[in-house]
Formats: structure tokens, sequence, C-alpha cells
């Protein structure tokens, strides 16, 4: 028996339910594909679990810094047990309202299964979710990414995790060898840290969060350095083995790590595998990404490739964008639709949830170097953490504010924003940054006392051109 659908989305990340939801509203009719659990990565297994423990991890830190604010407390413990339970207890929540907000909406059936195609038939689409077989006109694909781990000599022979099995955990790590010094290493190892586990972060590059400015990097690495993890920076692996008490890792170098648990946090791999692309012709690059064009389109017409899956940026605030996108330029005759512009136009920004938080957007310093050395007429400032009155006040001195702006056009270009309530106000600048409009009118505007944001015109009137090197 087949089942005929308008849309068929393989996948339930963040792009997903919204879509389904949006299209249902349209007087279509959706299956919504599921093989393990709704919500995808960010509801199960990143943003909201994550989030959720790093509250906790904090909550500890800052009480083990009373004495600092005039409050007196005994040792401070972390109930391992109780911290996950309340994560886990979010999560639960998060997804049960998903799947009731989904459920209750007429059009849109969720099928449980791993969903592949299986060729055409005439000019639909198939698509098997184990015996039952589906149909529609239109495919979106929204199945994210898994953990990569790398080959390293003796890991057949011990347990290891991923960011899924760190999760899963019933017990606090008493040492945990985080291999990986990027975002997710590092997100990790200071919760961690802070929940009273001793962390050593093996890191192949020669600094941490090498995306980033090498004077963030530097600021990263003290931080951490001052909550007692160690980072071994420029590190390669020779080997692991089972020791008596979980784990040894062994460097090129001879030096060796015990530890009762290991962690990779060493990048992402598309899951495409399963999808049968072939059978569509749908293309995927070396790493089994699904490349598209500005309106997320694959190179099969009627099918569209949204969030990690399109390699177009791992968030999960870039895959619920993609289906504004997509329902934007679906609908041609609907009237205006608030979502113009498309996947190459949009300006990358993102978050680093250590504690501080980094926010980020568009230029690094060093791109704009890059700018300036071919000619670009560059602007910079920057302000440290330090100098502004509200991070002093609350005890929150750690890290940078910087912006970059183009001469000519007046326009942002990029920013940094490292430090107390930084995730936030990258925000700020990545709204400001969508109107395109000058920096001159961020300067007019009239900021609230006390905040970290009102420093922004300030900042932006120290603006100085970028030299050429």
């Amino acid at each position: 028996m087949t089942t005929h659908y308008d849309n068929i989305i393989i996948g339930s990340g963040q792009a997903a339910p919204s879509l389904a939801v949006s299209l249902a509203g349209r007087g279509e009719t959706v299956a919504l594909v599921e093989g393990h659990e709704l919500g995808g990565s960010c509801v199960n297994a990143g943003c909201t679990p994550t989030k959720t423990l790093r509250k906790t991890a904090r909550v500890a830190h800052i009480a083990r810094r009373a004495a600092d604010f005039g409050v007196q407390t005994g040792d401070v413990t972390v109930d391992f047990g109780a911290a996950m339970d309340r994560m886990r207890d979010r999560v639960a929540t998060a997804r049960r309202e998903l799947t009731a907000w989904l459920k209750r909406t007429k059009g849109v059936d969720i099928i449980t299964g791993w969903g592949a195609f299986d060729g055409r038939d005439g000019d639909k689409f198939v698509v098997n979710v184990g015996d039952t077989r589906l149909t529609a006109d239109k495919v979106f694909i929204n199945t994210g990414t898994s953990a990569f781990t790398p080959p390293v000599r003796g890991l057949e022979t011990v347990p290891h995790l991923d960011n899924v099995g760190l999760l899963a955990l019933t017990e606090l790590p008493r040492h945990l060898i985080i291999v990986g010094g990027s975002y997710i290493g590092l997100e990790m190892g200071q919760i961690f840290r802070r929940l009273g586990s001793e962390v050593t972060i093996i890191n192949s590059a020669p600094r941490l969060a090498t995306r980033e400015d090498a004077d963030v990097s530097r600021i990263i690495q003290t931080l951490f350095d001052d909550e007692g993890t160690t980072i071994v920076n420029d590190a390669t692996i020779a080997k692991v083995e089972p020791s008596r008490n979980g784990v040894t890792l062994i460097l090129t170098d001879g030096h060796s790590f015990e530890g009762s648990h290991l962690l990779f946090a060493t990048g992402r791999t598309a899951n495409s595998d399963r999808l049968n692309l072939g059978s569509v012709g749908v293309e995927t690059d070396e790493r089994g990404f699904i490349p598209t064009n500005p309106l997320l389109e694959t190179n099969v017409a009627g099918i569209w490739a949204l969030g990690d899956i399109n390699g177009r940026g791992a968030f999960t605030h870039t895959s619920y964008h993609d289906h504004e996108i997509v329902l934007a330029n679906s609908n041609k005759d609907a009237g205006p639709l608030h979502q113009w512009k498309d996947a190459d136009q949009r300006t990358i920004t993102y978050a680093m949830y250590t504690d501080p938080p980094l926010g980020r957007i568009g230029m690094s310093l060093a791109d704009a170097q890059k700018a300036a050395n071919d000619g670009r007429n560059i602007l910079t400032a920057d302000m440290a953490m330090s100098d502004v009155s509200r991070a002093k006040e609350e005890g929150e001195v750690i890290g940078l504010i910087r912006l970059i702006v183009d001469g000519e056009t007046e326009q942002f270009l990029g920013a940094t924003v490292f430090g107390f309530a930084g995730d936030e106000i990258i925000a700020v600048l990545s709204n400001y940054m969508a109107t395109g409009a000058s920096y001159r009118y961020m300067q007019q505007a009239l900021p609230v006392h006390p905040t970290v944001a009102e420093l922004l015109p300030t900042i932006l009137g120290n603006l100085k051109p970028l030299a050429a090197r």
C-alpha cells in the first residue's frame, strides 16, 4: 500500500517541525519521518540538555566564588544525579511539547522509522520507511549530522564517548579526557570541570578554538587554566589502551594521561548514508553533505536540503532560518513575506557557550586584516570587558568586544563579543546588520544604563583604519 503526501520531510531537526506546520497551514499534507527522537540534535543531545547542564555548572561555579561577593558558604558539592535528572526532565518536556504540537496539527502525520528514497513513481518521489511506502511531490531532507570519531590506534579496546554518550552518564567522571579543543570540547570540558571532574583537553591544533582570533584563543586558554583544566595543545595521539581505572591516552611525544572516561569532540559527519540518495540522483560532496543553491534546492528539482546536512552552518538557528527561506520562496502569490534573504546573503552568526560565552558574527579580525591587505578600507575598534562598568559590577571581567566596519559603506562587517552576555549582545548586532544600515545610526541610539551593550556607540566612536601588513 502506498500513501501519497504533498510533502515528505525526512528528519525532524529544527527546520522540520515549523516547516511541517506551516505547509499544513497552507492546506498541504505532510509526512514527517523520524527514525529516532523528534527534535533532532538540538532538543535531544545539543542545545536543550547542554544549556540545562551548563546552568548547574554555572551555579556551582558562582557558589564557589560566593566570598568574592560578600557571601559566605560552606563546601560546594554537586549532586550529579540530580543535575542529570533535571537535564533529562527538561529534554523530555521539550520533546513532549513538540510532539503534542505536531500531533494536533491537521495535515501532519508523524511516521516513525528511518526514511530512504526508492527512486520515483512517475513524477512522484518514493520514500520507504520500513515496510511503509510513501510518495510525494516535494521532499525536504533535514537529517543533520552525527559525531565523528577519528581512527585511533587501540580505540576498539577501550570504552569511549561522543556527545550523546556523555549526556547519558549516571556517574560523574573522575577524570574526563576530551579529544578536541573546539566548541563542543570546550563547552563540555568547562561544564564537567565545574561539576567536579578532573578534565584534560587534548588539542591537535596549536591553540584552542582556531576559528577565532589568536587573542581570543589566549583569553580562552587563560580562563581554562584558571579553572584548573589541563590543556595540551599541538598534540598528536599515538594510541589509547585500557588501564585499571579506565583508559590511558599516549601522545607521540611520549606523554600519557590516565582517565576514567574518554570523550571525542572531533567534529561532525553528515547523516546521509541511509538515505539512498543515488536512487533519485541527489549529489553529495566528499564528506556526505548535500550541496544546495541559495534557495536550499539540491541538484534535483523538488528536493531540498535543510539544516546541518547542507553544510551551510551547523547551528540550530541556521536550520530554522533555512525553513523560513524555503517558505518565503515556495509561495510567491501569498503576498509580502518577512524572510527575503537567501542562504548566500545571510551573515552567519553563532555563540560558543563557555562561561562567559563567545558571540560571533561575520568577519574576525584575521579576516579583516586580509581584506585590508587587499586594499579594502576596514575600520576596527576593541574594548576590554575589564573596562565595562556593568561587567565589573557583575564580577565578570573576562573577554572583549570587537567591532569591524566597512569604511566606505559604513556597514558592519563583523563582531566578536566574548564576555558577560556575549550571546545576547551578538544578537543585537546580528539584527542590526540585517538592516544594512550605517553604523552611525547605532552611534546615535539612546542605550540603557548600566548594560554591556550601552558601550557599543562608544566603541564605534573609537573606530580606526586597519593598516595593511
